[in-house]
């Protein structure tokens, strides 16, 4: 068992780390262009292997951290990459089983996480607030989910729309991973809970202004 966490954990920080670096070039650089798509193909495979092993990590060793990063960038990550497959490459661009389990499944996790956050709070620890906001932003976009399989999206373009955010909150995912992971090498008197949401209040602002930008209605 030892030996599988051992192995599990080398390929959760070798993929995470990938991840990272290929997501701060997308994220600086131009976008749409064949480089982007390709850079894009090697942040979608490293972190859904990272947020895979993230969760069975998570179960092995019980660690409500790395369960929530798990969660959350697989759901982010593979819908992202979902929504630009099926307007791009499918017949019929209608969501499939699979598009359907992401979203129950993070809907799910969603509440288990506001549930798990109040409970926290309750016990007087400052982690259920993390826990409450990663909840409401997964259930944010499950609703968005909901719409768009629906047919009811608010805009024309809804897959770039989606795409862009949920790429950008797989990024937030793994950047947040990093910090929370490194807080020893930060200074003490910064407190956890910000390194935790620190990457969510400064990104989240960069996604609205990126959706009003190539929003069409």
């Amino acid at each position: 068992m030892d030996s599988l966490f051992t192995f599990l954990l080398i390929v959760h920080i070798a993929n995470g780390a990938t991840g990272l670096i290929a997501g701060t070039i997308n994220l600086i650089r131009r976008k749409g262009d064949l480089l982007h798509k390709r850079i894009g193909l090697v942040f979608t495979y490293a972190m859904i292997l990272a947020g895979i092993s993230a969760i069975i990590l998570s179960i092995l060793h019980p660690n409500n951290f790395l369960m929530i990063v798990g969660v959350f960038t697989v759901y982010m990550v593979g819908t992202g990459y979902r929504y630009i497959r099926l307007r791009l490459t499918e017949v019929d661009n209608d969501p499939k089983a699979f598009d359907w389990f992401l979203t129950v499944c993070m809907g799910l996790a969603g509440l288990l996480f506001i549930f798990m956050g109040v409970r926290t709070l309750i016990a007087s620890e400052t982690f259920g607030i993390v826990l409450i906001v990663f909840g409401m932003i997964s259930l944010l976009f499950v609703r968005t989910d909901l719409k768009n399989y629906r047919g009811k999206a608010e805009h024309r373009n809804y897959w770039l729309l989606a795409h862009l955010q949920r790429m950008t909150g797989g990024y937030i995912a793994a950047l947040t991973a990093f910090l929370v992971v490194n807080a020893d090498n930060f200074p003490s008197v910064i407190p956890g809970i910000v390194l935790w949401l620190l990457p969510t209040a400064v990104l989240t602002p960069l996604i609205i202004i990126w959706s009003m930008k190539y929003e069409a209605k």
